[in-house]
């Protein structure tokens, strides 16, 4: 009798509990040998699941970071369980308690050439809407692999910057002239943060420069609904008081803790919402030479709103409304943004315009 390419595939399913398919034993569909998909997975940790067509199968990698998308940078790739061809259609959502269970998409799917397959080596060229070119497998120890793009990277792409150096407003009495050339925001008296996403991972530096991230932890929840879109977003953490105004007293106790246990404690006690005014970086492309208006409408399109984070309102043309909205917030400052202003890394400009409010 061959052997069961599935046997560890359904051993750790039980089709009465989860909406994968569970075909009958030794049951395999011959494709036509070029199949790929590729799903991200929404589990306990935010993966992509790389899966080639080979023997009537799906041999499968759990891809933490998705697909490199240059030739500088390996990410890991851990080979799991080959699956059941009818897994290329699947999406849906796994029930909690059962094997792999969170939601699962269809990021791409298509047909792929075969260079070369071996026990420790595979290479091969993704032919899909989203992946495309020539990528290499490599085992490197147990069911840990490195993947590795070998095509150079698409035209105009720009690799996620390293830093970003947060722009600053200079302060003035009054708004500036002529008030349509502007847009009107609130400053909401936070930690300014630079948060950089890659891989559904979040990176938050300070404007020291200081990492924020693990004292920050809602950031997860941010970087895994942004997925595998690589982004550079500007904003503030905010601690908001039981009167929804935003409170340093709350705030410094969240960024004076360090210990894990503390932060784990802190989460639930005094939550942080990410309020996010500016997009930096998207879809491998620097966004900040663009006019504010611009980035103002591809922030908007990213549709930032969740449990903690959201994108700050804007206002134009009626400063004075603004300003009185602050007041009663108890906020210190309205920012005047010039809409064709580019974004300055580490530069104090007249682009952007600070007026004290009279809390």
């Amino acid at each position: 009798m061959a052997p069961d390419a599935l046997e560890t595939y359904r051993k750790k399913r039980d089709p009465r509990r989860t909406p994968e398919p569970v075909p009958q034993d030794n049951a395999t569909n011959q494709g036509d040998g070029n199949t790929f998909v590729i799903q991200e997975h929404h589990a306990t940790a935010l993966h992509w699941d790389l899966r080639l067509e080979r023997g009537g199968v799906l041999v499968s990698w759990a891809v933490p970071k998705g697909l490199p998308l240059d030739r500088e940078t390996n990410h890991l790739a851990v080979h799991t369980e080959d699956h059941p061809m009818e897994y290329a259609a699947f999406h849906g959502e796994i029930p909690q308690g059962e094997y792999g269970g969170g939601q699962m998409f269809i990021w791409d799917r298509g047909t792929y050439e075969t260079e070369k397959w071996s026990e420790r080596e595979v290479k091969f060229v993704l032919h899909g809407s989203r992946a495309t070119g020539r990528y290499v497998l490599f085992k490197t120890g147990g069911k840990n692999w490195m993947i590795h793009r070998m095509d150079p990277p698409a035209e105009g792409f720009e690799a996620l910057p390293a830093l970003i150096r947060p722009m600053l407003p200079v302060e003035r009495k009054r708004f500036p002239a002529p008030l349509s050339n502007y847009s009107y925001e609130m400053s909401w008296d936070g930690v300014r943060a630079v948060v950089y996403v890659d891989g559904g991972r979040p990176r938050a530096l300070s404007a020291d420069n200081d990492d924020l991230t693990a004292r920050f932890p809602e950031l997860r929840e941010l970087a895994a609904k942004l997925g595998s879109r690589q982004v550079v977003l500007d904003g503030e953490l905010v601690a908001f008081d039981q009167n929804n105004r935003p409170s340093r007293a709350l705030l410094e106790s969240r960024t004076n803790a360090t210990s894990p246990s503390q932060i784990r404690q802190l989460v639930r006690q005094v939550p942080v919402t990410y309020v996010v005014f500016d997009v930096l970086h998207l879809d491998n492309r620097s966004t900040a030479a663009l006019p504010f208006v611009e980035r103002r409408a591809l922030l908007e399109s990213l549709r930032l709103s969740g449990s903690s984070w959201l994108t700050s309102p804007t206002w134009a043309d009626d400063p004075d409304a603004v300003m009185t909205a602050a007041q009663a917030q108890g906020l210190a400052a309205v920012i005047a943004k010039e809409l064709r202003s580019p974004y300055r890394p580490g530069r104090r400009s007249l682009s952007w315009i600070s007026v004290q409010t009279t809390r």
